[in-house]
């Protein structure tokens, strides 16, 4: 049980009757208010969160910035908490930056990402005034200066690299910044590019003010990122001797892991950041570069967790000698990444959090799928109809890839902050289901 806690968020107990509670809050009178399935989010970890990375962030000499990456999990009501924390967001598209404005974060704080930007995306990014396009191929580019021009419109640009550099992930599909990757410009591709931007750079629109790269999501070891790093200053550097040019912001991106287990390692985020400064600073140093603004953007290491998944346990299925089923009224459309990935999770009773763990279950969901199993493997006690199980570390990609599979109504979600808890995202109604039908 200890274990298991250490997962949850910040201030999570169980009290003397067994139940599991959220900053005081009893699961179980969460669910009789909400229903499940139910998404808890406690802001007071997510603060925790960026301020690790802020202490981390203040070891460097020079001017940083935090930028959350929203396609981990978005809805105003997150999108103003980030803008309360000065924290920008990396947005990917039309519909998250839109998303973003409702919340009241200010354009000038975003950077939009993107392998294939459509022109309504370039076209909203730049009405909106979005503060850095990450350019990420040629086309694009030549999209992105047209519409630049016709508007009489100045913007800011960085360069996406894909380095050639491997990082360990759980799966992948998970890893970005390898030579077989859609995203980015090779190193020698983008010094090209940018040669020809600063060639061009009396008469276009565009402005080359920075150098992007990312190399995957839920890595533990910062050494790739930090060989990434001197690549990218490195080809600074080329630039600087050929032409001039001065980088004036370097994003070595965000994707730092998180414990799904517990089994799995801690994974200290200000100790990675202090590395990824001493970093910059010395090969800055030793390429003779000017100190660059450095942006980092994490997303599952700012909210995953953060949340709690709540579900309501149906049915079991005793296979003898193979395993034991435990259903649940949630699965593959709210978490589709035990599915896409093959991700772990663990559990468990939230309303028996103090009962011995005597079994092991697989917990599978309602959905159409063999694939629809969230957990293969894991303890509890022998879970029975109207039980809740509480599966921790749920903030982070289960919501933002969630769907509407079996005609599914997406959960509600709250936040917990301190004494008050507020329902940022209602259940989906089924006149929902039924909305956009003609």
């Amino acid at each position: 049980m200890p274990d298991k806690l250490s997962l949850f968020p910040q201030a999570t107990t169980v009290n003397p009757d067994g139940c599991l509670t959220l900053r005081g809050h009893r699961v179980t009178d969460l669910v009789a208010q909400f229903g499940t399935p139910l998404y808890v989010y406690d802001v007071g970890t997510i603060r925790r969160q960026i301020a690790a990375y802020r202490r981390g962030l203040a070891a460097y000499p020079d001017e940083s910035r935090l930028t959350y990456a929203s396609k981990a999990f978005q809805c105003t009501a997150l999108a103003r908490l980030m803008t309360n924390e000065s924290v920008g967001l990396d947005v990917a598209s039309a519909g998250e930056i839109f998303i973003a404005r409702q919340g009241g974060a200010k354009p000038a704080n975003m950077h939009m990402h993107g392998n294939n930007k459509t022109p309504l995306d370039m076209s909203e990014a730049l009405k909106a005034g979005v503060g850095r396009i990450v350019v990420d191929n040629t086309n694009e580019l030549d999209l992105l200066a047209k519409m630049a021009a016709e508007r009489q419109q100045q913007v800011k640009i960085w360069l996406r690299i894909t380095p050639n550099v491997g990082v360990d992930t759980h799966h992948r599909y998970t890893v970005t910044g390898t030579a077989d990757s859609k995203f980015g410009f090779p190193i020698d591709e983008a010094e090209a590019i940018a040669e020809q931007i600063l060639a061009e750079a009396n008469q276009s629109p565009l402005q080359l003010t920075g150098l992007h790269v990312h190399l995957g999501s839920h890595f533990h070891d910062a050494e790739p990122v930090a060989d990434a790093i001197e690549k990218l200053l490195d080809l600074a550097s080329s630039l600087r001797e050929k032409h001039g040019w001065e980088l004036q912001e370097l994003c070595p991106g965000g994707g730092w892991g998180i414990r799904y287990h517990p089994t799995d390692a801690p994974v200290p985020v200000e100790q990675f950041v202090t590395g990824l400064v001493a970093v910059v600073e010395a090969v800055c140093r030793k390429r003779n570069l000017p100190l660059p603004t450095l942006i980092l953007e994490p997303g599952r290491s700012l909210v995953a967790q953060a949340g709690v998944a709540l579900y309501t346990v149906g049915g079991r299925k005793v296979i003898p000698g193979v395993r034991t089923y435990v259903s649940i009224d949630g699965g593959l459309s709210d978490n589709p990444r035990p599915a896409l990935y093959q991700a772990q999770y663990t559990a468990l009773l939230a309303n028996r959090a103090g009962e011995p763990e005597t079994e092991t279950v697989a917990v599978a969901g309602p959905f159409c799928e063999s694939g629809d199993v969230l957990i293969q493997a894991v303890k509890l006690p022998v879970a029975t109809p109207g039980d809740i199980l509480a599966v921790p570390t749920a903030g982070a990609y289960q919501l933002a890839m969630s769907s509407n599979y079996n005609g599914a109504r997406k959960p509600a979600v709250i936040f917990i902050d301190g004494d008050e808890v507020t329902l940022v995202q209602r259940r989906e109604t089924f006149e929902d289901l039924v909305r956009r039908d003609l």
